[in-house]
């Protein structure tokens, strides 16, 4: 990350990441914490992006943001309308002071320790090789999986229909 508009997108992109987070954290309509928080995977995504991680940005956005998002969306669509406050509980001030206290700790961390210059050159794309290798390596462990993954959807099919 040597250029501006790198460091300028890494800087925004990662503001986007927390400001959704914290949206998704604190927002009483239950199904705008999960758009919030959709927002905060695709944050994420990005950032994988600034960072040459091709294939972990793609992975991000269609297992998190795509296939958890929508399965969260399912479930508090058929969850009853009462069941979708999110009420105030007691556990708020606990759960903020442990908040701070990690905020604190990650901070103090951050600036104490001495973060060295990668010497490195950028990363190449990662996409291609890691293709090959579950297409001519890991073939049978890939193919493994997916049937385990047909064999679950269908036993969830099965369990769930009416008879």
């Amino acid at each position: 990350m040597t250029d501006t508009g790198t460091i300028v997108a890494f800087w925004a992109l990662a503001a986007l990441t927390l400001g959704a987070a914290v949206l998704a954290a604190t927002t009483r309509n239950l199904l705008h914490a999960v758009l919030a928080l959709i927002l905060s995977f695709i944050g994420v995504a990005g950032l994988y992006i600034t960072l040459s991680a091709d294939f972990v940005a793609v992975a991000q956005v269609l297992i998190y943001a795509g296939a958890i998002a929508v399965l969260i969306i399912f479930a508090i669509m058929l969850t009853p309308n009462a069941g979708r406050r999110n009420d105030e509980t007691f556990f708020r001030l606990p759960a903020l002071g442990i908040a701070a206290v990690m905020a604190s700790t990650l901070a103090a961390v951050g600036v104490a320790t001495d973060w060295p210059q990668a010497t490195r050159g950028p990363f190449t794309e990662t996409s291609q090789a890691i293709g090959e290798a579950m297409l001519n390596q890991y073939i049978l462990p890939f193919e493994i999986a997916s049937v385990l993954l047909l064999v679950a959807m269908l036993g969830a099919i099965v369990i769930v229909r009416e008879d």
